[in-house]
Protein backbone atom coordinates (compact mmCIF):
# COMPACT_ATOMS: atom_id res chain seq x y z
CA UNK A 1 0.00 0.00 0.00
CA UNK A 2 0.99 3.35 -0.80
CA UNK A 3 2.28 5.74 1.78
CA UNK A 4 -0.50 7.91 2.81
CA UNK A 5 0.61 10.03 5.53
CA UNK A 6 1.02 13.06 3.47
CA UNK A 7 -2.65 13.39 2.37
CA UNK A 8 -3.58 13.43 6.60
CA UNK A 9 -3.09 17.39 7.68
CA UNK A 10 -3.73 16.26 11.21
CA UNK A 11 -0.97 13.85 10.88
CA UNK A 12 1.53 16.83 9.37
CA UNK A 13 0.37 18.86 12.03
CA UNK A 14 1.11 16.63 15.32
CA UNK A 15 4.52 14.68 13.46
CA UNK A 16 5.24 12.96 16.85
CA UNK A 17 1.76 11.54 17.85
CA UNK A 18 0.80 7.93 17.18
CA UNK A 19 -2.98 8.42 17.20
CA UNK A 20 -4.14 5.07 17.51
CA UNK A 21 -7.73 5.78 18.58
CA UNK A 22 -9.54 5.31 15.01
CA UNK A 23 -12.26 2.71 16.30
CA UNK A 24 -13.38 5.68 18.36
CA UNK A 25 -13.82 8.15 15.05
CA UNK A 26 -10.80 8.56 12.37
CA UNK A 27 -9.07 11.87 10.95
CA UNK A 28 -9.80 13.04 7.81
CA UNK A 29 -7.41 13.44 4.09
CA UNK A 30 -7.74 16.23 2.29
CA UNK A 31 -9.92 15.21 -0.45
CA UNK A 32 -12.51 14.71 2.07
CA UNK A 33 -11.85 18.34 3.74
CA UNK A 34 -11.86 19.87 0.40
CA UNK A 35 -14.69 18.31 -1.03
CA UNK A 36 -16.81 19.37 1.93
CA UNK A 37 -15.20 23.17 2.07
CA UNK A 38 -15.62 23.25 -1.85
CA UNK A 39 -19.55 22.10 -1.49
CA UNK A 40 -20.52 24.46 1.59
CA UNK A 41 -19.25 27.58 -0.54
CA UNK A 42 -19.78 27.40 -3.40
CA UNK A 43 -22.73 24.53 -4.02
CA UNK A 44 -24.83 23.90 -1.32
CA UNK A 45 -28.44 24.04 -1.22
CA UNK A 46 -30.98 22.10 0.28
CA UNK A 47 -32.43 19.39 -1.40
CA UNK A 48 -35.40 17.55 -3.09
CA UNK A 49 -37.24 21.01 -2.57
CA UNK A 50 -36.09 23.72 -4.77
CA UNK A 51 -37.01 24.27 -8.05
CA UNK A 52 -34.01 26.20 -8.56
CA UNK A 53 -31.09 24.74 -10.61
CA UNK A 54 -28.59 24.95 -7.49
CA UNK A 55 -31.07 23.16 -5.78
CA UNK A 56 -30.79 20.33 -8.11
CA UNK A 57 -27.33 20.32 -8.50
CA UNK A 58 -27.10 19.91 -4.44
CA UNK A 59 -30.07 17.00 -5.24
CA UNK A 60 -27.74 15.11 -7.76
CA UNK A 61 -24.85 15.45 -5.71
CA UNK A 62 -26.48 14.49 -2.28
CA UNK A 63 -28.53 11.17 -4.97
CA UNK A 64 -24.85 10.33 -6.15
CA UNK A 65 -23.52 9.91 -2.52
CA UNK A 66 -26.31 7.44 -1.82
CA UNK A 67 -25.14 5.57 -4.58
CA UNK A 68 -21.65 5.97 -3.75
CA UNK A 69 -22.06 4.78 -0.48
CA UNK A 70 -24.78 1.39 -1.72
CA UNK A 71 -22.10 0.46 -4.10
CA UNK A 72 -19.67 0.98 -1.12
CA UNK A 73 -21.38 -2.59 0.70
CA UNK A 74 -22.87 -4.39 -2.50
CA UNK A 75 -26.17 -2.73 -2.59
CA UNK A 76 -27.54 -2.94 -5.89
CA UNK A 77 -30.48 -0.75 -5.41
CA UNK A 78 -29.74 2.78 -4.11
CA UNK A 79 -33.10 3.00 -2.41
CA UNK A 80 -32.56 0.58 -0.08
CA UNK A 81 -29.85 2.49 1.73
CA UNK A 82 -30.92 5.36 4.22
CA UNK A 83 -28.94 8.02 5.34
CA UNK A 84 -29.05 8.81 9.68
CA UNK A 85 -26.74 10.81 11.74
CA UNK A 86 -25.04 7.91 12.23
CA UNK A 87 -24.98 3.56 13.27
CA UNK A 88 -26.38 4.43 16.09
CA UNK A 89 -29.34 6.47 14.87
CA UNK A 90 -29.51 3.74 12.32
CA UNK A 91 -29.49 1.19 14.43
CA UNK A 92 -32.05 2.36 16.66
CA UNK A 93 -34.63 2.93 13.30
CA UNK A 94 -34.52 -0.59 12.08
CA UNK A 95 -35.33 -1.90 16.05
CA UNK A 96 -37.86 0.86 16.61
CA UNK A 97 -39.68 -0.05 13.35
CA UNK A 98 -38.90 -4.04 14.31
CA UNK A 99 -40.84 -3.64 17.74
CA UNK A 100 -44.34 -2.43 16.27
CA UNK A 101 -43.96 -6.61 14.44
CA UNK A 102 -43.24 -8.05 18.38
CA UNK A 103 -45.72 -9.88 19.85
CA UNK A 104 -45.62 -11.88 23.29
CA UNK A 105 -43.90 -15.45 22.46
CA UNK A 106 -41.71 -13.76 19.72
CA UNK A 107 -37.97 -13.55 20.95
CA UNK A 108 -35.25 -11.44 19.82
CA UNK A 109 -31.65 -13.39 20.14
CA UNK A 110 -28.30 -10.77 20.60
CA UNK A 111 -24.53 -11.55 21.80
CA UNK A 112 -22.73 -10.47 24.92
CA UNK A 113 -20.42 -8.65 23.06
CA UNK A 114 -22.89 -6.11 21.71
CA UNK A 115 -22.15 -2.20 21.43
CA UNK A 116 -25.09 -0.57 24.04
CA UNK A 117 -26.24 0.63 20.51
CA UNK A 118 -26.96 -2.85 19.31
CA UNK A 119 -28.10 -4.58 22.62
CA UNK A 120 -30.26 -1.30 24.64
CA UNK A 121 -32.32 -0.87 21.64
CA UNK A 122 -33.36 -4.69 21.59
CA UNK A 123 -34.02 -4.35 25.25
CA UNK A 124 -36.62 -1.53 24.56
CA UNK A 125 -37.86 -3.31 22.04
CA UNK A 126 -38.32 -6.52 23.95
CA UNK A 127 -39.66 -4.95 27.05
CA UNK A 128 -42.25 -3.13 24.81
CA UNK A 129 -43.62 -5.72 23.09
CA UNK A 130 -43.52 -8.41 25.68
CA UNK A 131 -41.68 -10.80 23.56
CA UNK A 132 -38.20 -12.35 24.83
CA UNK A 133 -34.81 -11.35 25.03
CA UNK A 134 -32.73 -14.38 24.50
CA UNK A 135 -28.37 -13.50 24.84
CA UNK A 136 -25.74 -15.45 23.31
CA UNK A 137 -22.44 -15.78 25.67
CA UNK A 138 -18.86 -16.52 23.86
CA UNK A 139 -16.04 -19.26 24.13
CA UNK A 140 -13.00 -18.61 26.05
CA UNK A 141 -11.35 -16.99 23.32
CA UNK A 142 -13.57 -14.19 23.09
CA UNK A 143 -15.40 -15.70 19.97
CA UNK A 144 -19.03 -15.70 19.57
CA UNK A 145 -20.78 -19.03 20.59
CA UNK A 146 -21.71 -20.47 17.92
CA UNK A 147 -23.56 -23.72 19.48
CA UNK A 148 -25.09 -21.01 22.06
CA UNK A 149 -26.51 -19.18 19.31
CA UNK A 150 -28.24 -22.32 17.35
CA UNK A 151 -29.61 -23.36 21.06
CA UNK A 152 -31.31 -20.22 21.34
CA UNK A 153 -32.67 -19.48 17.46
CA UNK A 154 -36.13 -20.96 17.50
CA UNK A 155 -39.28 -20.63 15.61
CA UNK A 156 -40.31 -18.17 17.77
CA UNK A 157 -37.08 -15.75 16.86
CA UNK A 158 -37.79 -12.60 14.83
CA UNK A 159 -34.30 -10.93 15.23
CA UNK A 160 -31.04 -11.67 15.27
CA UNK A 161 -28.73 -8.79 16.41
CA UNK A 162 -25.36 -9.22 16.23
CA UNK A 163 -21.85 -7.05 15.70
CA UNK A 164 -19.71 -7.16 12.68
CA UNK A 165 -16.60 -6.38 14.43
CA UNK A 166 -16.49 -6.45 18.52
CA UNK A 167 -15.38 -2.78 19.02
CA UNK A 168 -13.90 -4.17 22.63
CA UNK A 169 -12.60 -7.76 21.22
CA UNK A 170 -12.20 -7.41 17.26
CA UNK A 171 -13.80 -9.99 17.51
CA UNK A 172 -15.49 -10.85 13.83
CA UNK A 173 -18.53 -13.56 13.93
CA UNK A 174 -19.62 -15.43 10.74
CA UNK A 175 -21.75 -13.79 9.42
CA UNK A 176 -22.84 -15.74 6.22
CA UNK A 177 -23.67 -19.02 9.09
CA UNK A 178 -25.26 -16.46 11.76
CA UNK A 179 -27.96 -15.37 8.59
CA UNK A 180 -27.86 -18.80 7.53
CA UNK A 181 -29.01 -19.49 10.57
CA UNK A 182 -31.94 -17.13 11.81
CA UNK A 183 -32.93 -17.71 7.74
CA UNK A 184 -33.72 -20.59 8.58
CA UNK A 185 -36.33 -19.86 10.94
CA UNK A 186 -37.32 -16.83 9.00
CA UNK A 187 -35.96 -14.42 11.42
CA UNK A 188 -33.49 -10.81 10.34
CA UNK A 189 -30.46 -10.51 10.73
CA UNK A 190 -29.66 -7.13 11.70
CA UNK A 191 -25.59 -6.17 11.98
CA UNK A 192 -24.07 -3.24 13.97
CA UNK A 193 -21.63 -2.48 11.03
CA UNK A 194 -19.56 0.39 12.50
CA UNK A 195 -16.30 -1.35 13.07
CA UNK A 196 -16.36 -3.58 10.34
CA UNK A 197 -17.12 -1.63 7.07
CA UNK A 198 -14.30 0.65 7.33
CA UNK A 199 -11.45 -2.07 8.01
CA UNK A 200 -12.92 -4.54 5.43
CA UNK A 201 -14.72 -5.62 2.36
CA UNK A 202 -18.49 -5.64 2.40
CA UNK A 203 -20.78 -7.47 0.01
CA UNK A 204 -24.60 -7.64 1.79
CA UNK A 205 -25.85 -10.06 -0.68
CA UNK A 206 -23.12 -12.79 0.48
CA UNK A 207 -23.12 -11.98 3.77
CA UNK A 208 -27.21 -12.85 3.56
CA UNK A 209 -27.99 -10.56 6.23
CA UNK A 210 -31.38 -8.23 6.30
CA UNK A 211 -29.50 -4.85 7.54
CA UNK A 212 -26.40 -3.15 8.21
CA UNK A 213 -25.21 0.17 9.76
CA UNK A 214 -22.47 2.56 9.78
CA UNK A 215 -20.86 5.64 10.18
CA UNK A 216 -18.94 7.86 7.85
CA UNK A 217 -16.87 9.28 11.28
CA UNK A 218 -15.07 6.12 11.46
CA UNK A 219 -14.10 5.39 7.70
CA UNK A 220 -12.38 8.86 7.50
CA UNK A 221 -15.51 10.60 6.69
CA UNK A 222 -17.34 13.48 8.78
CA UNK A 223 -19.16 12.81 12.00
CA UNK A 224 -22.95 13.71 12.19
CA UNK A 225 -24.13 11.19 9.10
CA UNK A 226 -24.18 7.41 8.49
CA UNK A 227 -26.19 4.62 6.22
CA UNK A 228 -28.81 1.89 7.18
CA UNK A 229 -29.33 -0.59 4.17
CA UNK A 230 -32.59 -2.94 4.64
CA UNK A 231 -33.54 -5.19 2.91
CA UNK A 232 -36.54 -3.98 0.68
CA UNK A 233 -39.17 -6.17 2.31
CA UNK A 234 -38.12 -5.21 6.08
CA UNK A 235 -37.64 -1.42 5.06
CA UNK A 236 -41.53 -1.73 3.61
CA UNK A 237 -42.35 -3.70 6.57
CA UNK A 238 -41.91 -0.97 9.41
CA UNK A 239 -42.89 2.20 10.35
CA UNK A 240 -40.61 5.30 9.92
CA UNK A 241 -38.22 5.87 13.29
CA UNK A 242 -38.84 9.55 13.00
CA UNK A 243 -41.54 11.98 10.70
CA UNK A 244 -42.00 15.39 9.65
CA UNK A 245 -41.02 17.27 6.11
CA UNK A 246 -39.84 15.55 3.00
CA UNK A 247 -40.72 11.53 4.33
CA UNK A 248 -44.54 12.30 3.66
CA UNK A 249 -46.78 11.22 0.86
CA UNK A 250 -49.94 12.85 1.80
CA UNK A 251 -51.09 14.67 4.83
CA UNK A 252 -54.25 15.77 6.39
CA UNK A 253 -54.59 16.95 9.47
CA UNK A 254 -55.56 14.16 11.50
CA UNK A 255 -53.71 11.69 9.44
CA UNK A 256 -50.30 10.93 6.80
CA UNK A 257 -49.12 7.96 4.61
CA UNK A 258 -45.29 7.77 3.74
CA UNK A 259 -43.49 8.53 1.09
CA UNK A 260 -41.06 5.20 -0.63
CA UNK A 261 -38.17 4.18 0.34
CA UNK A 262 -35.87 5.74 1.07
CA UNK A 263 -37.32 9.11 1.76
CA UNK A 264 -39.56 7.37 4.01
CA UNK A 265 -37.09 7.21 7.08
CA UNK A 266 -35.60 10.46 6.14
CA UNK A 267 -37.48 12.83 7.56
CA UNK A 268 -36.54 16.66 7.58
CA UNK A 269 -33.34 18.52 6.29
CA UNK A 270 -30.39 15.71 5.80
CA UNK A 271 -27.00 15.97 6.48
CA UNK A 272 -25.67 17.55 2.55
CA UNK A 273 -22.96 18.43 3.05
CA UNK A 274 -21.95 15.53 5.15
CA UNK A 275 -23.14 13.08 2.02
CA UNK A 276 -20.77 15.03 -0.21
CA UNK A 277 -17.51 14.10 2.31
CA UNK A 278 -19.07 10.92 3.07
CA UNK A 279 -18.53 9.52 -0.38
CA UNK A 280 -15.57 11.24 -0.61
CA UNK A 281 -14.26 9.36 1.94
CA UNK A 282 -15.37 5.61 0.07
CA UNK A 283 -13.88 6.80 -2.65
CA UNK A 284 -10.68 7.35 -1.27
CA UNK A 285 -10.99 4.26 0.28
CA UNK A 286 -11.81 2.61 -2.95
CA UNK A 287 -9.07 4.26 -4.38
CA UNK A 288 -6.66 2.17 -1.78
CA UNK A 289 -8.46 -0.99 -2.58
CA UNK A 290 -9.96 -2.41 0.40
CA UNK A 291 -8.47 -5.63 0.16
CA UNK A 292 -5.42 -3.53 0.33
CA UNK A 293 -6.83 -1.79 3.58
CA UNK A 294 -7.43 -5.16 5.07
CA UNK A 295 -4.47 -6.78 4.43
CA UNK A 296 -2.45 -4.15 6.27
CA UNK A 297 -4.39 -3.84 8.89
CA UNK A 298 -4.23 -7.57 9.84
CA UNK A 299 -0.42 -7.39 9.49
CA UNK A 300 -0.33 -3.99 12.11
CA UNK A 301 -2.94 -6.12 14.39
CA UNK A 302 -0.28 -9.55 14.27
CA UNK A 303 2.29 -7.14 15.04
CA UNK A 304 0.60 -4.99 17.75
CA UNK A 305 -0.70 -8.92 19.51
CA UNK A 306 2.94 -10.04 19.24
CA UNK A 307 4.69 -6.97 21.13
CA UNK A 308 1.95 -6.83 23.11
CA UNK A 309 2.51 -10.71 24.30
CA UNK A 310 6.30 -10.74 23.84
CA UNK A 311 7.54 -7.11 24.97
CA UNK A 312 5.19 -5.45 27.95
CA UNK A 313 5.47 -7.58 31.66
CA UNK A 314 1.92 -8.04 32.94
CA UNK A 315 -0.56 -7.45 29.98
CA UNK A 316 -3.25 -9.46 28.99
CA UNK A 317 -4.58 -9.03 25.81
CA UNK A 318 -8.52 -9.57 25.65
CA UNK A 319 -9.83 -10.99 21.95
CA UNK A 320 -9.12 -13.82 19.25
CA UNK A 321 -5.49 -14.68 18.53
CA UNK A 322 -4.71 -13.78 14.87
CA UNK A 323 -6.65 -15.27 12.33
CA UNK A 324 -9.20 -14.32 10.03
CA UNK A 325 -12.36 -13.45 12.38
CA UNK A 326 -9.69 -10.94 14.21
CA UNK A 327 -10.19 -7.61 13.42
CA UNK A 328 -7.68 -4.46 14.15
CA UNK A 329 -9.73 -3.45 17.86
CA UNK A 330 -7.03 -4.90 20.34
CA UNK A 331 -8.06 -3.95 24.01
CA UNK A 332 -5.59 -5.21 26.83
CA UNK A 333 -4.91 -4.83 30.24
CA UNK A 334 -1.91 -3.71 32.53
CA UNK A 335 -1.85 -5.44 35.85
CA UNK A 336 -2.10 -3.08 38.97
CA UNK A 337 -2.65 -0.26 36.47
CA UNK A 338 -6.09 1.71 35.95
CA UNK A 339 -6.94 1.88 32.13
CA UNK A 340 -7.27 5.59 32.71
CA UNK A 341 -3.40 6.11 34.26
CA UNK A 342 -2.51 3.57 31.12
CA UNK A 343 -4.12 5.69 28.68
CA UNK A 344 -2.46 8.70 30.51
CA UNK A 345 0.89 7.74 30.54
CA UNK A 346 1.02 6.58 26.95
CA UNK A 347 -0.35 10.11 25.99
CA UNK A 348 2.64 11.73 27.78
CA UNK A 349 4.47 9.85 25.21
CA UNK A 350 2.66 10.96 22.22
CA UNK A 351 0.62 7.89 22.10
CA UNK A 352 -3.35 8.05 21.94
CA UNK A 353 -5.34 5.42 22.52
Amino acid sequence: MRDVRGDFPFLEAHPQLAFLDSAASTQKPWPVIDAMASFQAAAYANVHRGAYRLSQVATTAYENARSTVAGFIGVADPEELVFTRGTTTGLNLVAAGITDLLDTGDSVVVTEMEHHANLIPWQRATKRSGAELRVVGLTPDHRLDMAGLASRVDESTKVVAVTGMSNVLGTKPDLPAISALAGAFGAATIVDGAQLVPHSPVDVAGLGIDAIAFGAHKMLGPTGIGALWMRRSLAESIEPFETGGEMIREVTLTDATWAPIPAKFEAGTPPITEAVGFATAIDYLSGLGMTEVSAHEAGLTELALERLADDVDGVTVFGPPVGPDRGGVISFAVDGVHAHDVATILDEHGVAV
